[in-house]
């Protein structure tokens, strides 16, 4: 008998040939063949495949077969595939500093803002949507109370931790609305006991998610006596696709939506996460990142026209502001002159259209309700800071 250390494990022979053992002593015998999948279908749990890269042209992340079976199958669930890139990782990318790799240190609102498209991600995808109870249209839209419709993970740490807490809070036997969630994800509370609820270094996590997704790169950059690790744009042709998308919903001039502003064919609620993207964005203060090839008249339109937007889908349903015209006690958050009042309202119309004709159920969407409490919440966001 040999007493050979360890000995490396060879990958199993084809059904024509066989290879011998490491060990000399040991008798050469043939390798069974791997078994070949069967024509009717088998079980996740038996094919065999091959990893590779999660995204196409790239090999930097690889992936299980048995992922892309769940995939499809969450896909046919919420109506379309899920986008490469979530809202919160988009917003972000549009106020990432091209060459720098940082956010501007004086933008207070992206931080609770991205807590914001956390949710909405959320009721996007159906995990969370508000509470079917007739009663609730008493309440104003932020204080509606939410709850959770599935609990299946989404692979992304933020939300699945997001999702995690809120179901923990649902079986405490307490349900609460947007505006209380934005807050205690923002740590903007003074109840001790709620403190936990505060999602923390929500940038830096999302940045090196798109580091993994090969969008941004990490380097070391000295800030006087410090060193701070920045994240540069590696992939210009992705922050370009949303820069271009953004730019062509705030600027187009007919009632159809482009589809220049939408994400790829396939995708789930499209439309709306245009809306939700430029209304994000907007809210962040990072829009004007978007705006960089735009004549001074053309950025003002492009703001008013974002501003009309967030005040007919900051209500429920979509469009409840286009009946009676625009709100006289809600002042614009951007000046937008005098010729633009009325600019883009065919647009606007035909962009509430084409949200609503997503909705599963008409208006009574859970999800979608969501969003639009969501988005009023963030068009307060200047006189809450």
């Amino acid at each position: 008998m040999s007493s050979a250390g360890l000995s490396r494990r060879r990958a199993p022979a084809s059904a024509a040939t066989s290879q011998p053992n490491d060990d000399d002593d040991a008798p050469s015998t043939p390798q069974p063949a791997p078994p070949s999948p069967s024509n009717n279908g088998s079980t996740a749990n038996e094919a065999v495949g091959h990893a590779g890269s999660a995204f196409a042209g790239g090999a930097r992340i690889a992936y299980d077969p048995r992922d892309l079976l769940l995939s499809s199958a969450e896909s046919s669930s919420i109506g379309g595939a899920v986008p490469r890139l979530t809202l919160m990782e988009e917003v972000l990318l549009l106020g990432i500093k091209d060459k720098q790799g940082y956010l501007s240190f004086w933008n207070d609102n992206i931080s609770y803002a991205l807590r914001g498209c956390i949710l909405i991600e959320l009721a996007l995808r159906r995990r969370i949507g508000v509470v079917r109870d007739p009663g609730r249209k008493r309440l104003p839209l932020p204080d509606r109370p939410i709850t959770v419709l599935s609990t299946r993970q989404t692979g992304e740490t933020l939300l699945d931790e997001t999702l995690r807490m809120m179901k923990q809070t649902e079986d405490a036997g307490e349900k609460m609305g947007v505006g209380t969630w934005v807050d205690l994800l923002s740590g903007e509370t003074w109840n001790v006991l709620k403190i936990g609820f505060q999602l923390k270094q929500v940038r830096e996590r999302l940045a090196k998610g798109l580091v993994d997704k090969g969008v941004l790169r990490t380097e070391k950059r000295n800030f006087l006596l410090f060193d701070m690790a920045t994240h540069p744009v590696a992939d210009a042709h992705v922050k370009a696709g949303v820069v271009n998308r953004v730019v062509a919903l705030l600027t187009s001039g007919t009632s159809a939506v482009p589809p220049a502003a939408l994400d790829a064919d396939g995708t789930q609620c499209r439309a709306l996460r245009a809306v939700c993207l430029a209304c994000a964005a907007y809210t962040a203060s990072v829009l004007d990142n978007a705006f960089g090839r735009l004549g001074y008249e053309e950025r003002e339109a492009a703001f008013g026209r974002c501003d009309e937007i967030l005040g007919e889908f900051g209500v429920w349903p979509f469009g409840g502001g286009a009946a009676g015209g625009p709100d006289p006690k809600r002042k614009p958050r951007i000046a937008t002159g005098s010729a633009g009042v009325d600019l883009g309202r065919e647009s606007v119309r035909g962009l509430v259209a084409a949200a609503r004709a997503e909705a599963v159920g008409g208006d009574e969407d859970a999800g979608f309700e969501l969003v639009a409490a969501v988005l009023e919440v963030l068009s307060k966001l200047d006189s809450l800071l």
